[in-house]
C-alpha cells in the first residue's frame, strides 16, 4: 500500500509542472505570497518576528493557497483530460489513488510553508543582524509547523471531495474557493488594511493574535480542525467509489 501510494504522489508530483504550467509560472504564483509573508513582515516586524504570532499568518496562508490550487486538479483534472478511465483501471488500489493524490497536495502546501518560514528566519538574520543568530522560539515553531499541516489536510480533504464531484477543474477551484477561502480572504484583506494603517493598525494585530494565541484558545483551536481534517478524510474515503466514478 505504501509502495503505491508513494507511486501516485510521484505521478502527481511529476504533473504539477505538467499540467499548471512550467516551472516559471508556480514560482511566480509563490512570489507574491512568499514575499509579503516570507520577506516585508519579518523586515517589518524586525528581530520580535521570531516569538511573534504575526509569523502564523503565512504558515496558514501558504498551504491554503497552494493546495487550493493543487487539489482540484486532484480527480477533475484527470476527468478533463480523459485519463480517469485510465487511472481507474489500473491495479492501484483505491485508497492509493485517493491518498496518494492527497497527500502530495499536503506535502506541496506544507513544504512550501516551511519554505516560507525559513525565508522569514533568513530576512530576519540577514535585515536585524546584530551578532547573534535568530531562531525561531519553540512555540512558535511548533505551532507554525501544526498548523501549516492541518491547513494543508484541510484543503486537501475539502478539496479532493469537490473535486470528485466537478467535471472542470475550474468549477472545482471556484467551488473550493466559495467554500473554504472566503473567511481567511475576507481577513486577509482585513489584515493588509491593518497594516496601512501604520502603527495603530500594527498594535491592533498583535492584540489580537496575542488574545488569540493564549494556549488554552490555540489547543482547541488546533484540536477542532483536527477533527474536521480527520472528517474531511473519512468522507473522500467514502465517496470515493471505482465503479461509480467510471460511470460518471
Amino acid at each position: 500500500m505504501i509502495a503505491d501510494i508513494l507511486t501516485v504522489m510521484w505521478k502527481e508530483a511529476k504533473g504539477l509542472f505538467r499540467y499548471q504550467g512550467s516551472l516559471r509560472t508556480v514560482l511566480l504564483n509563490l512570489l507574491v505570497p512568499a514575499g509579503m509573508l516570507g520577506i516585508f513582515l519579518p523586515w517589518q516586524e524586525g528581530r520580535d518576528w521570531v516569538s511573534s504570532p504575526l509569523a502564523l499568518i503565512g504558515a496558514a496562508l501558504i498551504p491554503a493557497l497552494l493546495v487550493g490550487m493543487k487539489i482540484p486538479d486532484s480527480f477533475a483534472g484527470e476527468r478533463e483530460r480523459h485519463t480517469l478511465g485510465t487511472l481507474l483501471a489500473s491495479r492501484l488500489p483505491d485508497r492509493a489513488i485517493l491518498f496518494g493524490k492527497v497527500f502530495a497536495a499536503i506535502a506541496y502546501g506544507w513544504g512550501m510553508a516551511m519554505v516560507v518560514l525559513l525565508i522569514g528566519l533568513v530576512t530576519v538574520n540577514v535585515a536585524h543582524w546584530e551578532g547573534q543568530l535568530l531562531l525561531y522560539s519553540p512555540t512558535i515553531a511548533l505551532a507554525g509547523a501544526v498548523l501549516s499541516l492541518l491547513v494543508a489536510v484541510l484543503m486537501a480533504g475539502a478539496g479532493v471531495l469537490i473535486s470528485l464531484r466537478s467535471a472542470t477543474v475550474q468549477a472545482a477551484t471556484q467551488t473550493l474557493l466559495f467554500a473554504v477561502l472566503v473567511v481567511p480572504m475576507i481577513l486577509q484583506v482585513a489584515f493588509m488594511f491593518a497594516l496601512g494603517a501604520g502603527p495603530e493598525g500594527n498594535a491592533l494585530i498583535r492584540q489580537i493574535l496575542g488574545t488569540l494565541g493564549s494556549p488554552q484558545v490555540v489547543l482547541t483551536f488546533f484540536a477542532a480542525l483536527a477533527l474536521v481534517d480527520v472528517a474531511l478524510l473519512l468522507a473522500a474515503t467514502a465517496r470515493f467509489q471505482r465503479a461509480r466514478l467510471i460511470l460518471d
